[in-house]
């Protein structure tokens, strides 16, 4: 289908035995030059991958993302808008993008049509498809949402690393309690500069302020973050650093 591009094929890398390191090595390196980064261009729409895990486990959050996402959209409109990729894993290695949308039809349409299949995470995967993304233009954020984390934590570290020097910041949204993937989420979200956050499929209300909140950061910065005055973009602004 032509609105679907793949991830790069293969297995997630380990990256070697740089990726082996402690996030204090090579990762502290990246982050010195994150300051460097290409400004957001005057006047641009903002961007930002909104990024899932559609294995087995999360098919019913799934279907509730989808009811949610229109939030985002609603709330990067005063800011400047937002133009935003769905991107999700799934199954044997199967990770895919899909093309930037605009408006939250067009990507309800898309999430819609994506059924949840049983595999192994890839967080590694979306974490380098987005910096060879902000690598051609401008991404503001990645928003992510998943439950669990199978993969190697220092390999994901310096992959976190690697986005940030990009200027793009990373909100993970954690389903569930598993320990290794909230300890996983809170690194790449402390990496990148982001936030590490709760998803909770009983707290609907509290999700979609949240998300809205992402999105006003994407559209228009921090700045507008601290502009919108909402109880959920204090919340991320408490955890996010300058």
């Amino acid at each position: 289908m032509k609105q679907r591009t793949n991830l790069t094929p293969g297995r997630v890398a380990t990256d070697g035995p740089v990726a082996r390191k402690s996030a204090s090595g090579d990762v502290a390196a990246f982050l010195k030059h994150a300051k460097a980064t290409t400004p957001r261009v005057a006047g641009a729409r903002g961007r930002l991958v909104f990024a899932l895990d559609a294995t087995m486990s999360r098919q019913p959050t799934w279907d509730l993302a989808c009811d949610l996402q229109a939030s985002m959209f609603d709330a990067a409109a005063s800011a400047g808008g937002l133009d935003v990729q769905l991107a999700y894993f799934r199954g044997h290695r199967q990770a895919q993008a899909s093309r930037w949308v605009g408006d939250a039809r067009a990507l309800k349409g898309l999430m819609t049509g994506i059924q949840c299949h049983g595999g192994l995470t890839q967080i590694g995967r979306i974490l380098d498809h987005a910096e060879k993304t902000a690598a051609k233009a401008p991404l503001a954020a990645i928003a992510y949402v998943g439950d669990a984390m199978e993969e190697d934590i220092d390999a994901l570290c310096h992959k976190a690393g690697r986005l940030a020097v990009r200027g793009t910041r990373a909100f993970m949204f954690l389903e569930g309690g598993d320990a290794a993937a909230e300890q996983a989420f809170r690194e790449i979200a402390r990496l990148t500069n982001g936030a590490f956050l709760p998803f909770d499929a009983r707290a609907a209300d509290e999700l979609r302020a949240l998300l809205g909140a992402v999105a006003t950061f994407a559209a228009g910065g921090r700045a507008a973050l601290e502009a919108s005055g909402t109880g959920a973009a204090r919340r991320l602004l408490s955890d996010m650093r300058p």
